[in-house]
């Protein structure tokens, strides 16, 4: 006797079925919105690395999407009598989560880190000033924007549901999921090979995905003798290079206008002495001022381009913009550079220690030097700013930062006196074309980056961390230089990594 299966039974078996090919048309979607990180990354460089990558973008995409189906849907399907509940709620999941992966990609175009825990502080502080310009119309518009996408998905949902009898005469099913299998295995294999060879074309997309976690075995290798774990912290070590050679700088044009009739004087300390007589200039101070520039060179690079020594050797043949824009429309610009100080750089515009002209004088001098430049009345007729705390032997020092403007930071940086300079002389172009740093008078962010000699140096919520080459970091206390045993935010050191090699190809 042939018994038919029961109604549930039918119900359950098409609502799963339904599920499957609901799921597989929003893993194209996702694919699709996750081709914004693969093309907003350099490329990999290597017919490896390109195979990698393919295979992580849709191996990886693919498991988060069915996994989420899995999770959330799934169940459903034998909870859930209702068919129409099942699938309004499941095009609502589709519909957060799609939206999720959108803005997670508009992210990290724009930062460098995905959607986490860590990352909350930084995207509430990167993004309170954008949100607290919305008004009800910006509001009315994003609630609209979803309840669009909503729409399409429940369309998506419908369509599926009511040509599921013509759908699953397609025979798809083995040759789709061994596809994404195949890729998801394939894009962990690579990685572990290229995680124990150190293999820069694949590692450097580690962080290109969100939720992403590629497979390593370096213990595992190790036990079995396949692989000498200190022979790979000998090549790890070697993995960093601090030349960067190819470059464009500025990032994009930069044009704006600046008013010659201004007159500002800059005058950067070259010492670690202490700075006298400059309370009675009446400037305000900024008590978290940092240099971290490893040499006298790189402090005069430093200030000129406003971006930090690694770019040092690339931009030996560039015209800072903060010299060229000034100059562009008649402004005189001169250079003081204390003939005590070691270097030959600059010297088309080095000129005596003097202030016989208005337009924009910047002048290197140590501690017992700039009270003399300062008394010969270069403060009566100019803006003026003071930067102090070099320290020679290039250990990142904390100095202090006097300026006649009206500063609105609580931490400040060499690499954000040029944005600040030329936009108190006019210029607003966007201060990411031309430099790393930010301009002091409207910051666009809370956290610095620089680096010094081979380390990466990050300072955010009073904290100091420095990675160095091989990977170890050392985080203190910017106030009393104490240890600390926070762990590493690794979401906050892609994003500074990110927006520190912008100009580099």
């Amino acid at each position: 006797m042939i018994l038919a299966e029961s109604p549930r039974r039918q119900r359950v078996t098409k609502l799963v079925n339904w599920g499957h090919w609901f799921a597989l048309a929003n893993i194209v979607i996702a694919i699709i919105i996750a081709s914004i990180f693969v093309f907003s990354s350099p490329p990999p460089g290597s017919l490896t690395g390109t195979v990698y990558l393919l295979a992580n973008w849709f191996g990886h995409i693919g498991f988060m999407t069915f996994f989420g189906f899995v999770i959330f849907v799934l169940p459903l399907c034998y909870l859930v009598s209702n068919p129409s509940a099942i699938k309004a709620t499941a095009s609502t999941i589709a519909a957060v989560g799609l939206a999720l992966l959108a803005f997670d990609a508009l992210l990290y175009t724009r930062t460098g880190f995905h959607l986490s825990g860590s990352s909350a502080d930084l995207l509430r502080s990167e993004a309170q000033s954008q949100i607290s310009q919305f008004g009800w119309q910006e509001w009315s518009f994003l609630l609209m924007l979803f309840v669009v996408w909503l729409g399409f998905q429940l369309i998506l949902a419908n369509a599926v549901w009511k040509r599921l009898d013509r759908l699953m005469h397609y025979k798809i099913g083995i040759p789709v999921t061994s596809f994404f299998l195949v890729c998801f295995v394939t894009s962990h294999a690579v990685h572990v090979w290229a995680d124990a060879q150190l293999y820069q074309p694949v590692i450097k997309q580690d962080n290109m995905f969100p939720l992403s976690y590629p497979a390593t075995a370096k213990t595992t290798m190790s036990r079995y003798g396949l692989l000498d774990l200190d022979a790979y912290e000998e090549r790890k070590q070697l993995q960093f290079d601090p030349d960067i050679h190819n470059i464009t700088y500025p990032a994009q044009p930069v044009y704006c206008s600046v008013e010659e009739d201004k007159s500002m004087t800059v005058i950067v300390q070259t010492d670690s002495q202490p700075l006298t007589g400059m309370d009675a200039l009446g400037l305000a101070p900024v008590d978290n001022y940092f240099t971290t520039a490893s040499s006298l060179d790189a402090l005069i690079m430093t200030t000129l381009f406003g971006v930090p020594e690694i770019y040092k050797d690339s931009l030996a043949e560039k015209k800072p913009v903060l010299l060229a824009l000034p100059e562009g429309v008649g402004m005189p610009v001169s250079i003081h550079i204390d003939e005590s100080l070691p270097t030959e750089m600059l010297n088309n515009y080095r000129q005596p220690l003097s202030h016989q002209h208005d337009g924009l004088h910047i002048a290197f001098l140590p501690a017992n030097k700039i009270q003399q430049y300062l008394n010969s009345g270069v403060n009566e007729n100019s803006e003026l700013i003071v930067a102090s705390g070099f320290a020679p032997d290039g250990q990142p020092d904390k100095g202090k930062l006097f300026t006649s403007f009206d500063i609105d930071a609580d931490i400040a940086s060499t690499e954000d006196l040029a944005p600040t300079i030329l936009n108190a002389l006019g210029c607003h172009a966007p201060v990411h074309y031309y430099s790393t740093g930010r301009n002091l008078l409207t910051p666009s962010r809370n956290w610095l980056v620089s680096t010094s000699g081979e380390r990466i140096v990050v300072i955010h919520n009073a904290q100091r961390t420095e990675v160095l080459s091989n990977g170890s970091y050392e985080i203190s206390d910017i106030h009393d230089n104490s240890r600390s045993n926070d762990p590493l935010n690794v979401d906050l050191l892609s994003q500074a990594i990110k927006h520190l090699t912008r100009f580099s190809q």
